[in-house]
């Protein structure tokens, strides 16, 4: 039983880890995208903080996938989301497309 604890605790604190690095990784980055893409400040601060729009929806419904598939389940479909997020981030050719792939990174 205890070594279950220990691997919830474990797989609870990395999630809390990519969260924080995710949150302060953009930084170095955020300079360079808006001088690729020409953005402007409003739009810079969207592309920025999507990621933390779809955490803030992510945090609202994340409950009802848990209740209806479990556990494990959503927790896989959450990697696989936020896998996808960070490929689709780096391949972006666009603003809008890199603000989808943040925005979804955070749903996870």
């Amino acid at each position: 039983m205890k070594h279950r604890i220990f691997l919830w605790s474990l797989t609870s604190a990395l999630a809390g880890f990519l969260f924080g690095f995710d949150t302060v990784v953009i930084s170095g980055a955020e300079q360079t995208i808006q001088a690729l893409w020409g953005l402007s400040p409003a739009m810079h601060g969207i592309a920025m903080a999507s990621a933390l729009y779809g955490t803030v929806i992510g945090s609202l419904l994340g409950g009802w996938p848990t209740d209806r598939f479990g556990r494990r389940a959503t927790l896989l479909w959450i990697g696989i989301l936020y896998f996808v997020s960070a490929v689709w981030s780096g391949l972006a050719t666009d603003v809008y497309s890199f603000i989808t792939a943040r925005f979804i990174g955070g749903l996870g």
